[in-house]
């Protein structure tokens, strides 16, 4: 079959069940697709055909023997943030270059476990800092839309792989719209789940208390079937929290649209920068989710003008005390012919780290000292509340809220946006992560130039379920979500 890569998680699933293909056959193909087309897209860092080839002939092995789940022989790509024994996990990061994983993640063996096949590790944002995929060691990923263009970051490898139908869906990572913005950018569907329902560990921090991992792929109900295999307590994470995990995927339909109060922040809307025809677009979404019974309610989120300077105090403060641990002595990058400890520190740092994570260690290091943590780190711990509790009593009124997922489609790759222009990028955003709240990003047109645009819904604590299932029914009315890049239409 030459066009396995255009079914579904579902169809993959059935079609397996039912022999029509096996696990080695979908496997090659995808093995075929990548080989041909990603030396135009440079999505994945490593492809593992041996190891996705050895995983896809076991789980032909359990299909035969009747111990196969859901997902047993269906392939995922896997950010190269998540470690995984055995393979090269770099977190896009020249310091990193050269380890070699010793264990794996609880995401990518708890994928194992559910029989799934890992193609590779694709590429990302040096460190997960970054909205473009352009700062990563390995070079610049490009959008499949528009090879011209950013897929969007610090999950674009993620994104480009399912847009361009080089792997049926992915894991990602979101500290600040990482899953949802790249989504956006490439027309898919990402969720970022509450914080503490998809486990940290074996995840290669950034902002320990803004990162959390999950899902992306073509539409809200095969972003489920990875959500049934991601989610769930693990003791070897502190943040986990131990909750009872849904089948999200049973309860696709369980949230009725008819009555359901949709949230439209007046602020959201008013923000500078926001691109006419997102506004349009999701403005169109919005009234086709009216027609399907849903009630639109304006309501006020006070807080916006201090999302970003909150953001980038707290993430850059997580960031320079995760990062310390990178300093040449124990693993990662080593500088040649240290002439001192203080040597090796130094130049192992500023050789093996790019320009944007010093950017951001250099600032999270200046709130954190001593005499500016209570002006700056302190003070935005204290915002970030602030803004919590503006959301939840936002709750109050609504169920669900609704934005733009980014202000604009995909930027141009080498476009000359200064830091802090890329920055107010994640304007929409990065509030979901520092209030620890579940949020979706769902294709809803295009622009004038053709390129994706995306809605996001943001939901109240643990409504992950309550999200894929208001997506799920708005996909069933419309076709954004099946619609492909040129570029995904070659076959292998």
């Amino acid at each position: 079959m030459t066009d396995l890569h255009r079914l579904s998680i579902r169809e993959i699933s059935e079609g397996l069940a039912a022999a029509k293909f096996s696990s080695r056959e979908l496997t090659e193909h995808y093995l075929k697709r990548i080989a041909k087309i990603d030396p135009q897209v440079g999505s994945y860092v490593t492809v593992t055909n041996d190891v996705a080839l050895a995983q896809a002939d076991a789980a032909d092995a359990l299909r035969q023997a009747g111990q196969a789940t859901a997902l047993t022989g269906v392939p995922v790509a896997h950010k190269d943030i998540f470690c995984t024994q055995g393979i090269k996990t770099t977190a896009g990061s020249k310091m990193l270059d050269n380890f070699i994983s010793p264990y794996d993640a609880t995401v990518v063996a708890q994928g194992k476990n559910a029989g799934l096949v890992t193609l590779g590790k694709v590429n990302m944002d040096e460190f997960a800092m970054g909205s473009t995929s352009e700062s990563s060691f390995y070079g610049a990923t490009k959008n499949p839309w528009a090879l011209d263009h950013v897929p969007g970051g610090s999950s674009g490898g993620s994104a480009a792989v399912v847009a361009a139908d080089l792997a049926p869906f992915a894991t990602g990572t979101d500290t600040g719209g990482s899953i949802r913005q790249p989504a956006s950018f490439c027309g898919l569907t990402g969720l970022k789940p509450t914080y503490g329902r998809v486990s940290r560990y074996g995840i290669i921090a950034y902002a320990s208390s803004l990162d959390q991992a999950g899902p992306m792929a073509r539409s809200a109900e095969d972003c489920a079937y990875l959500m049934n295999v991601m989610a769930g307590h693990d003791a070897k994470d502190s943040t986990s929290v131990d909750k009872a995990v849904e089948d999200y995927v049973a309860n696709l339909n369980a949230t009725t649209l008819k009555g359901l109060r949709i949230g439209i922040p007046k602020q959201y809307f008013n923000v500078a920068g926001l691109d006419a025809a997102v506004k349009a677009r999701v403005e169109e979404s919005l009234k086709k989710l009216e027609e399907l019974g849903a009630v639109l309610v304006e309501i006020d989120l006070n807080m916006t003008e201090s999302y970003v300077p909150t953001y980038y105090l707290i993430a850059p403060a997580e960031a320079s005390s995760n990062l310390s641990r990178y300093d040449g002595v124990r693993y990662g990058y080593r500088a040649e012919n240290p002439q001192d400890i203080l040597d090796l520190y130094k130049r192992s740092r500023s050789e093996g780290f790019g320009a944007e994570v010093q950017r951001r260690i250099l600032i999270g290091t200046y709130a954190l000292s001593a005499g500016y943590y209570d002006a700056y780190y302190v003070k935005a711990q204290k915002v970030r509340r602030l803004i919590q509790q503006d959301f939840l009593k936002a709750f109050e009124q609504v169920d669900v809220i609704a934005a733009p997922t980014a202000p604009t489609t995909a930027y141009k790759i080498g476009a000359s946006l200064d830091p802090v222009e890329m920055y107010l990028g994640d304007i929409y955003t990065i509030a979901v992560n520092l209030a620890g709240l579940p949020a979706i990003s769902a294709p809803v047109g295009f622009d004038q130039d053709h390129l994706p645009v995306g809605l996001q819904l943001i939901g109240n604590y643990w409504s992950e379920s309550q999200l894929l299932s208001v997506v799920h029914q708005y996909q069933q009315a419309t076709d954004w979500h099946t619609q492909r890049a040129a570029i995904a239409e070659e076959n292998a």
